[in-house]
């Protein structure tokens, strides 16, 4: 008889600690869905921060202002070809003396005049023939290797934010395990309180469930902080906020 009594209360303790945990799911499940964090597809997060990447962007500058360079060592050669030209306009004031061997005449004269002449230069310095073609091909493996450094800048940031990536969506996973943890470890202790209060539990079996309860809730703290910091590290590459879910 005393054993079958033992196995009824037992019974009903199993189905009283069963129906309480569900009861405080049904109350911590909603604060862990409005956390939830609605991720943008992983492409639209890799391009937001491919554009905002400022080492990106100064690798891809550096591209284009030594293609432009390239193009000016291209043409450098046309610097020694031009034409030239020159024009004068005034008054020419001449003086001059006549000499027939007798008499010495002196002659000034004075008049208005538009004076132009034009022609055409080339230049070709041995040295910068000779080393025309060198520059060029520096210039073009400048370019290239400026190309080489944007793809390594480029790949590296893509690798990172797929780490990243993952990394909130494990962290976030393990948020919602800690919280579910924590809230039945919250469970636990009120019905051991009360059995504590009742005299049925020791003090022993209550300060070992006690701290049991307070370890899961250090480590669903640990959880949460570090999800929340990996989801802002990405939000700040990403230069947007993600969605928080809010719906029940």
């Amino acid at each position: 008889m005393k054993l079958l009594f033992r196995f009824f209360i037992l019974f009903v303790f199993v189905c009283f600690n069963h129906v309480s945990a569900q009861d405080t799911m049904l109350e911590v499940a909603p604060s862990r869905i409005k956390t939830r964090t609605s991720l943008p597809p992983l492409d639209i997060v890799i391009d937001s921060v491919l554009k905002n990447s400022g080492m990106l962007n100064y690798r891809n500058n550096s591209i284009k202002r030594l293609e432009t360079l390239k193009k000016s060592k291209g043409i450098d050669i046309s610097r020694h070809v031009g034409f030239a030209a020159e024009t004068r306009y005034g008054n020419f004031n001449n003086f001059s003396t006549n000499d027939n061997g007798q008499i010495i005449t002196p002659i000034a004269t004075n008049s208005r005049q538009f004076n132009y002449s034009a022609g055409f230069y080339l230049r070709l310095p041995l040295f910068d023939v000779l080393n025309r073609k060198k520059l060029v091909k520096t210039a073009e493996l400048e370019v290239e290797e400026a190309i080489r450094l944007a793809e390594a800048e480029e790949e590296t940031i893509r690798q990172n934010v797929i780490r990243l990536y993952q990394d909130i969506v494990l962290k976030e996973r393990l948020l919602e395990i800690k919280a579910r943890a924590y809230g039945d470890g919250k469970v636990n202790i009120q019905m051991v309180d009360k059995e504590f209060r009742n005299g049925i539990v020791p003090v022993a079996e209550y300060v070992r469930i006690t701290s049991i309860t307070s370890n899961l809730e250090i480590e669903y703290e640990k959880a949460k902080s570090e999800f929340v910091l990996a989801k802002q590290l990405l939000e700040d590459l990403a230069g947007f906020k993600f969605d928080i879910l809010t719906s029940n």
